[in-house]
């Protein structure tokens, strides 16, 4: 009999919870396999917009993953310092099949020495950061390099997901399940990249993240040096 496909995803304050719940969704309609949503305890945890979830697996209990997938959000900046979610998945990357991230998510891999001279991609707005964390930045919404799999930003989660079970499973399945939640996107607007969005409203979106793109800025630059 063979054991079921085993996918982790971290669940943790702050987090955006379309980075988790897209995969989450994928990974969830895999025949046979177990998604455990993990944390450090199994106190639920909120995300950035407020949504709260439940994680089900804390780390001391948690077995070993095929997949571990860290989702991105501003509560990025404290797991890129938190030695114990980094130590976790330095331990369980040893033997999962596929160590993987979406969106932000990119650097907390990079933060846990996991993306050195890996070809990877992550949110629009943080793609400049992965260099200094080691990776070979690669724009794309799913970026494979051996067994290190990244997603763009948030609704790239969808695509990550399905490739990685594509990979996993069969094709077949992957399609199944895409038809099973519908996701044929057609955007109202071609305004979800940077290179297609109106420039006022590129502009704007910068204007609103630039507190924070201060904040990771020196972050990242701490956390390069200690990996230097």
């Amino acid at each position: 009999m063979t054991a079921p496909l085993r996918f982790g995803l971290l669940l943790f304050p702050r987090l955006t919870q379309l980075d988790m719940t897209g995969p989450f969704e994928v990974f969830s309609r895999v025949p046979d396999g177990q998604v455990h949503l993990v944390w450090k305890t199994r106190d639920p945890v909120r995300a950035d917009t407020g949504l709260t979830m439940l994680p089900d697996t804390a780390f001391a209990d948690c077995p070993q993953l095929d997949v571990i997938c860290v989702p991105g959000g501003p509560g990025v900046a404290a797991l890129m310092e938190d030695e114990e979610v980094l130590g976790f998945l330095r331990a369980q990357a040893k033997g999962a099949r596929f160590v993987t991230s979406v969106c932000t998510g990119a650097l907390v891999l990079g933060a846990a020495g996991l993306l050195k001279g890996v070809r990877a991609t992550t949110h629009w707005a943080s793609h400049d950061f992965l260099g200094a964390l080691g990776a070979v930045p690669e724009h794309g919404r799913v970026v494979r390099d051996g067994r290190v799999v990244t997603g763009g930003g948030v609704t790239a989660g969808i695509d990550f997901a399905l490739s990685l079970v594509a990979e996993m499973v069969s094709p077949e399945v992957a399609q199944a399940i895409q038809l099973q939640i519908e996701y044929a996107p057609a955007p109202p607007f071609a305004a979800g990249s940077p290179e297609t969005a109106p420039a006022e409203v590129l502009a704007r979106a910068k204007a609103r993240g630039a507190g924070m793109r201060a904040e990771r800025e020196a972050l990242v630059a701490r956390v390069a040096a200690r990996l230097a």
